[in-house]
């Protein structure tokens, strides 16, 4: 009988430490998993690229698992191939490295030295699929990994099912950016899966990125950016005779 009361206390004593040990971890997952849910195309826009302040915080150098960091000033310029992860339910709805929450169908990333928050061009070296990213947060802390995108940015690469990539980055600053862009609007409606559905079917067509903007509960959907003018009058010109009549250009800064 006192043996069986030693063991009783023992297994009370186990589980109240093991209680205790999971309510002091900062995740309530122990591994990492997809999200129930494929992204949607309005979440998977790219990031835009904004004039930012950095975060001054998380410009000192630091240490993980023994090895030390040292987080560039200045982006500019920064280019780099390599191995590409992707992370998901576990850190969703926690705070990044410098504040911000972490949300799994943002266009985010993690990296180990770019300045926080900054802004990245992410291409699949396999498929050549490409995004912009915004950099809000540090890791992947594995030494053949560069850079940690958030679920929906790996869903639009399509490395999603596969966990890791090869990819080149380059970095974006605004000064990147103050080419005029062109870009042709095709449609415009209060369905976003509509809207969505011809986004992909249209991204396919004509090879070229799509782009939704919601406003007073409109969706209009934006073809490009295309660099080249004779090119986005074609686009326009094809685009009208299958259907688009009231598709047009329209430039951006």
């Amino acid at each position: 009988m006192r043996l069986y009361k030693q063991l009783i206390i023992i297994i009370l004593v186990s589980l109240f430490l093991s209680a205790c040990s999971s309510s002091n971890s900062r995740y309530s997952m122990r591994h990492d998993a997809a999200p129930l849910r494929a992204p949607t195309e309005l979440e998977m826009q790219d990031a835009i690229v904004t004039q930012v302040i950095k975060s001054a915080s998380t410009t000192r150098p630091y240490e993980v698992l023994g090895k030390r960091y040292t987080p560039m000033l200045d982006e500019t310029g920064y280019s780099e191939t390599g191995i590409a992860s992707w992370y998901g339910r576990k850190f969703h709805g926690y705070h990044t490295s410098n504040g911000e929450i972490y949300d799994m169908f943002a266009m985010t990333a993690a990296h180990k030295t770019l300045p926080l928050p900054s802004f990245v061009r992410v291409t699949n070296t396999a498929n050549g699929k490409s995004i912009i990213v915004r950099v809000n947060d540090r890791g992947p802390f594995h030494d053949n990994r560069i850079i940690d995108l958030s679920y929906a940015a790996a869903y639009k690469l399509g490395y999603h099912k596969y966990g890791t990539a090869e990819v080149k980055l380059e970095a974006i600053t605004l000064s990147d950016t103050h080419a005029r862009k062109t870009y042709v609007q095709v449609a415009a409606g209060s369905t976003l899966a509509n809207i969505e559905a011809l986004a992909s079917t249209l991204r396919e067509q004509y090879k070229l990125p799509t782009n939704i903007v919601e406003k007073d509960a409109i969706y209009r959907l934006h073809l490009g950016p295309i660099k080249d003018a004779q090119h986005a009058q074609q686009v326009l010109e094809t685009l009208k005779q299958n259907q688009f009549q009231n598709a047009f250009l329209l430039y951006t800064q």
